[in-house]
């Protein structure tokens, strides 16, 4: 192994899972791995595919989404540093049970699920963190879904942009009216109303296919509880986001 390559290797990723590991655990994981930078509404793998990649994102989100036989499809799950795709793969599963998306880009590690089976056997340390974050990522799960019920567009939009401005790190990102109204199951129209309303109150500025959150604190509170319940779940499961 290089120099370079093994200074490289001994990097912990910002990746909570992974930051999560011993580095005796963590090392030889990593050597298995690539560094991917997918593009926006890059399809990852798509539902009842099988998981040639397990993903694990650095920075940027990952979107999975439940498609319906019509090609409808809205968001179950973000994803971002502090979990993985290919849940079903750790879990000794092959396929996956919704489209991964990029939704913001970013950077990844990636791993072949071959690789993942081999150098991950049960008794491994990222097994017990993948089994807490699996249970976080039901929490999430189950929470979208009484979301997309119960909450207005507005409460279910200030949600989402919280969770997306949690996982990315920076206060703008890209993100265009197509894609949040695929992400909230709703038409293009009420996004771009609702995002009007926001930037007139000072909660984000959104132009040109970028967001920008302006005032935080009054974003979470425009937000349904769904966020803060998800988050908790998170917290209490993983530990507080470091930083």
């Amino acid at each position: 192994m290089s120099q370079s390559h093994a200074a490289e290797t001994a990097e912990r990723s910002p990746n909570r899972l992974l930051a999560a590991l011993p580095r005796d655990a963590y090392e030889p994981l990593r050597a298995r791995m690539e560094v991917v930078r997918p593009r926006a509404q890059e399809v990852l793998y798509e539902q009842g595919a099988r998981v040639e990649y397990v993903y694990f994102p650095e920075r940027g989100t990952i979107s999975l989404l439940a498609v319906m036989a019509d090609g409808q499809a809205v968001e179950v799950a973000t994803v971002g540093n502090e979990g993985m795709t290919g849940v079903s793969v750790a879990l000794g599963g092959e396929t996956s049970p919704h489209r991964a998306t990029c939704q913001i880009p970013g950077r990844a590690l990636r791993m072949r699920a071959a690789d993942f089976w081999a150098e991950v056997p049960s008794d491994h340390p990222l097994h017990a963190v993948v089994r807490r974050y699996a249970d976080a990522l039901m929490v999430q799960f189950a929470q979208s879904v009484a979301c997309n019920r119960l909450h207005p567009v507005s409460q279910r939009f200030a949600r989402w942009l919280c969770v997306t401005h949690d996982r990315v790190g920076a206060d703008e990102f890209p993100l265009t009216q197509e894609v949040i109204a695929q992400m909230l199951g709703v038409r293009r129209q009420t996004v771009s109303e609702v995002a009007s309303e926001f930037q007139a109150a000072g909660l984000i500025d959104y132009r040109l296919g970028r967001v920008t959150v302006e005032d935080r604190a009054a974003l979470e509170r425009a937000a349904c509880e769904c966020y803060s319940a998800v988050r908790a779940s998170f917290e209490r499961l993983l530990g507080a986001p470091r930083g």
